[in-house]
């Protein structure tokens, strides 16, 4: 209770939760919500201005550009959700091992495999991994996961180095208690609040690879509309109509902005280093 009142006194971070919230309504609901049907081509509309019937415009195959950015929510939303899940899935447990047991196994295969992986830029990484795997939704989902992996092994192994040597800890070894139950119900629920915290920023980040591997024609595939496939299809219209790449574009930066001040309120609530 007393880390919801600091959160909600940051103002950034219930910010940033409301649009979180209002990204998972808008995905859940899109089709309640969209005027049109994402893929529906009217040839007799290309290209159209924003309106009061097309809310922003229409694209070059006479497609309603706010019922197609409405849908791509469901995208977005699916890759901060899916991509980052399998990150935590995969680096949490692995953290956690590493850095109970340590020894050979922890400085010398976990840790230089993590040093190796980081060495490359994280989008790079992710789009060597989407273009050996192949383009489509599902692969570049999981490039993004593995990127993200290396992170979440650092940040749980260094929390659990710091608590492996608590009293409380020590006083379960000696009573017996095994090594896997301590690390599961005794020091991971200890370290979960920066694994949250890094949670949340993943998601930002995955929401903003998504994209960037769409545009490169590497994510989603059309005709499903991704924010990213969508400022692809709209470069060649910059000059002519820039509504048609304006409002995808406004809406990665509001979600991306989103998850960020909703992190950075958590880092605030949750840090015990900071006190408000």
């Amino acid at each position: 209770m007393k880390a919801f009142k600091k959160f909600m006194r940051t103002g950034f971070g219930p910010a940033g939760g409301m649009v979180i919230l209002a990204l998972i309504i808008v995905a859940v609901f899109a089709k309640e919500i969209a005027p049109f049907n994402q893929n529906l081509q009217n040839y007799d509309s290309i290209l159209l201005p924003p309106s009061s019937v097309h809310l922003f415009g229409t694209d070059d195959l006479g497609r309603d550009i706010f019922s197609r950015v409405i849908y791509g929510a469901q995208i977005s939303i699916k890759a901060a959700f899916v991509a980052v899940g399998i990150a935590v899935a995969i680096g949490v447990p692995i953290g956690l091992l590493a850095g109970y047991f340590g020894g050979f196994w922890d400085e010398w295969i976990v840790m230089r495999a993590v040093d190796a992986i980081q060495a490359f830029p994280f989008l790079i990484l992710a789009l060597a991994i989407a273009a050996v795997m192949g383009s489509g939704f599902g692969n570049a989902m999981i490039a993004i996961g593995i990127g993200f992996i290396p992170s979440f092994i650092r940040i749980t192994r260094g929390q659990v180095i710091q608590l492996k040597n608590m009293d409380y800890v020590l006083a379960a070894k000696a009573t017996g208690v095994k090594d896997l139950y301590i690390i599961f119900s005794h020091i991971l629920p200890n370290a979960l609040n920066p694994i949250l915290i890094q949670t949340t920023l993943a998601m930002a980040s995955s929401v903003l690879a998504e994209a960037t591997l769409s545009y490169l024609g590497i994510g989603v595939q059309p005709p499903t509309p991704s924010w990213g496939s969508m400022l692809n299809q709209a470069q060649t219209l910059l000059t002519s109509a820039p509504y048609v790449a304006l409002f995808p574009g406004i809406a990665i930066f509001i979600v991306v902005l989103g998850f960020n001040l909703f992190g950075d309120g958590l880092q605030q609530a949750l840090d015990p280093r900071i006190k408000k």
